[in-house]
């Protein structure tokens, strides 16, 4: 287990998916937490690392089954915000490959409400790491409150952000303003190739990487599905296969990748500074673990990352 705990901010989503109806006029739902951040932080304590997650957390239907979820997979919400603001919603239609198409429901919702005194008094001291990204960095009002707490943050902790780009509710011209002044904030880059294709369309990877480095970020992981990974360290890069699995959907892959990536890092001791002892064969060898995850994440429905006991068993099955 890490001895810092990670500190994750960010958006917790209701995520409705569609089901067969009985008539031909009806429409089922089934309703699974989710939400980019708070699947990183579920992800993190179900393989051992102590997380913490900084949300908006509304008192609604939704914001008690987030709240229930989070603790019951043992995240500390001790610093979570009671909001007086509605939830997320995402409706996601899957296609015949498991991706998720998702329509939003997010005007006016808790998530986005961050301000600067809410944020004021957290208390970095026993994080290594503070994670962040997707919708939190750019809806407004509480965009800015969130740059500027990772200003600040940087000068104690590791800075991960997944940029997690949603054109149907924010303009990818909004993140491509913004990325460059992350990326001198961040120390790990995650991001998927279909965000690569949204913020530098026709870029191929290894560009987009030394990109992202000359603005800041020292690591940059491009995970491209099955096809496996893109690491970059300070230019010096590794390519890491998928792990085959039974996919069932892809929801939450990328948070549960992220999550497998900062847990082998800090349960090393990697995570709290600068990464002033990071070799290319550590990013490598978290990288291959953060492939596992993602694995049985997509070997289930919905945002559901895998406990440390289930890689425990997959890693037995594989040394008969």
């Amino acid at each position: 287990m890490s001895p810092r705990q990670i500190t994750v901010l960010g958006e917790c989503v209701a995520d409705a998916f569609t089901e067969p109806a009985s008539a031909s006029n009806e429409l089922v739902l089934r309703v699974l937490p989710g939400g980019g951040p708070a699947n990183t932080a579920v992800a993190l304590a179900r393989l051992g690392t102590r997380a913490r997650f900084l949300a908006r957390l509304s008192g609604d239907v939704f914001g008690r089954l987030f709240r229930t979820h989070l603790q019951t997979s043992g995240v500390d919400l001790s610093d979570a915000v009671a909001a007086a603001e509605p939830s997320t919603l995402a409706v996601a239609e899957l296609d015949a490959d498991g991706q998720a198409a998702f329509s939003f429901h997010a005007q006016n919702t808790a998530d986005w409400q961050w301000t600067s005194q809410e944020l004021a008094g957290v208390d970095l001291s026993g994080t290594s790491c503070l994670h962040t990204g997707s919708l939190a960095l750019v809806r407004e009002p509480g965009a800015r409150a969130v740059e500027e707490f990772l200003a600040r943050s940087s000068a104690e902790a590791t800075i991960s952000i997944d940029p997690n780009v949603r054109p149907l509710l924010v303009h990818p011209d909004v993140y491509r303003a913004r990325l460059t002044h992350w990326c001198s904030l961040a120390d790990i880059l995650r991001l998927s190739e279909d965000d690569l294709a949204l913020l530098l369309p026709g870029t191929a990877p290894e560009e987009a990487c030394d990109l992202w480095h000359a603005a800041g970020a020292r690591l940059v992981v491009i995970t491209r599905g099955a096809d496996g990974a893109l690491a970059s360290l300070d230019g010096e890069r590794v390519a890491v296969p998928a792990v085959a699995t039974r996919v069932v959907d892809t929801v939450g892959a990328g948070d549960s990748f992220t999550a497998g990536l900062l847990h082998h890092l800090g349960a090393r001791g990697l995570l709290g500074g600068r990464f002033a002892a990071l070799r290319l064969e550590d990013v490598a060898e978290a990288c291959r673990f953060a492939a596992r995850v993602a694995a049985l994440t997509c070997s289930v429905a919905g945002p559901n990352p895998p406990w440390h006991d289930q890689l425990a068993l997959l890693a037995a099955a594989d040394h008969v």
